[in-house]
């Protein structure tokens, strides 16, 4: 138990950073490319882990939350610009969450004839039976809700790697040895998808709250944080190994959660029903992860940018954003109340929409997200906090890595516009 008490925030930033479309983009990718893609796997995870340990360590060091640091030191402006941004983020990651959830749960307990209705109505049921989850249970049910799905999921989609694997030689040479001669140009863009896919985007920035959660507000606890989030992304990295490694064995087609229930159509060909009923329960045990973590703490983003850049008072939020009562106080508000039922609300709007459409506006907002975060860290970590906690060059070697291939990868998104 004070192992899971020490890893559990990482487990819940990499869970709640796997969504349905992560997964169909590791699957594709599978599909075409085989396991010689493993290492695009292993690089999104590399740089998702040292983003998250920026945000760890500025707030330990500073004693601000990040967007504290922002408002500090770049100006209410940047905080006005992101406000917008975060809505249009919350409302098609919410539509894709609930569509994900509804048609992997429908796969799983088939009670309509009609597919789409199945999505409808399932997908509702997840969303409002996860938020009076939330609202009912607090904290400690999310913990023990969140751990249940991070197991099954983890557990479910491994064993079934397990079982297709092939040979031992292959997964580490894929893993380990870059071969881009061997890549067909017009399937590049799916390993640019890979990479990126690992991990969260917004979602990275609910790792401040959950530490302020387990108590963790001084310089001392950069360590523990350090170890909870290797373990997180190490978790997250086996994973998506193991969805190439699965759909590696299979053609497959389509896009998001209706790509991972035929996925799941085509190993029962290979592995059985039970095959096919083990990979669903991982596949929604990942979706319904992801939404109840983006449930629960993306409200908590949205309120403490309203209190620090819209509020008149908020100038004084600076310095308690990361005291032990300050979760608490952001869980307690008007505006974590109200935006927590918008958020499972508003979105459930997307089940009218198709998937398709949900997936690329998200995609394409969460893009623009991180090259600005890696920017923000960048700055703020060599240069507004101790010497002794800034960035070593490993961590600015790799924020400038990412800083790089997410602004291409957001450049490319508009350029398809």
């Amino acid at each position: 138990m004070r192992l899971l008490h020490v890893i559990l925030p990482g487990l819940l930033v990499a869970a709640t950073g796997v969504g349905a479309g992560d997964l169909a983009t590791a699957s594709i990718a599978g599909s075409l490319l085989g396991v010689s893609v493993l290492w695009a796997v292993i690089a999104g995870g590399a740089m998702k882990f040292f983003l998250t340990e920026g945000i760890g360590r500025w707030q330990l060091a500073s004693q601000l939350s990040l967007l504290g640091g922002v408002k500090k030191y770049f100006g209410r402006a940047v905080g006005l610009c992101f406000l917008p941004y975060l809505l249009l983020w919350s409302f098609f990651v919410g539509a894709a969450l609930i569509s994900a959830c509804g048609v992997t749960l429908n796969a799983l307990l088939p009670l309509f004839t009609d597919p789409s209705t199945g999505k409808i109505v399932l997908g509702m049921f997840c969303s409002i039976g996860g938020l009076l989850m939330l609202k009912m249970g607090g904290f400690t049910l999310f913990e023990k809700v969140m751990g249940t799905c991070i197991t099954a999921m983890f557990v479910t989609v491994v064993a079934t790697a397990i079982v297709l694997w092939p040979s031992t030689t292959e997964v580490l040479s894929g893993a380990f040895i870059p071969r881009f001669e061997a890549i067909h140009w017009q399937h590049f863009n799916w390993i640019v998808a890979l990479i990126g896919g690992v991990g969260g985007t917004v979602t990275m920035l609910c790792y401040g709250y959950w530490i302020r959660e387990k108590g963790r507000t001084g310089t001392e606890s950069i360590a523990i944080c350090r170890i909870d989030l290797i373990v997180g992304y190490s978790a997250t990295v086996l994973f998506g190994i193991a969805m190439v490694i699965i759909a590696s064995h299979i053609e497959i087609s389509g896009t998001g959660a209706d790509l991972l229930v035929k996925l799941a159509q085509q190993l029962e060909d290979t592995l059985g029903v039970w095959g096919r009923w083990i990979f669903l329960i991982g596949a929604f045990g990942a979706v319904f992860s992801s939404l109840l973590g983006v449930w629960q703490a993306v409200p908590l983003i949205f309120c403490e940018t309203w209190q620090l850049f819209i509020k008149s008072a908020a100038t004084q939020n600076n310095v308690e954003a990361t005291n032990s009562n300050a979760v608490k106080r952001l869980s307690q508000s008007q505006e974590y109340f109200y935006f927590q039922i918008a958020l499972a609300v508003i979105p459930l709007l997307g089940l009218w929409v198709s998937f398709k459409n949900a997936q690329q506006f998200y995609a394409l907002t969460g893009a623009l997200f991180i090259p600005l975060m890696a920017l923000a860290l960048l700055i703020l970590n060599n240069y507004k906090i101790k010497k002794a906690f800034s960035n070593g060059w490993i961590s600015n070697i790799a924020l400038c890595i990412t800083l790089l291939f997410f602004a291409y990868l957001a450049a490319a998104k508009f350029m398809k516009l």
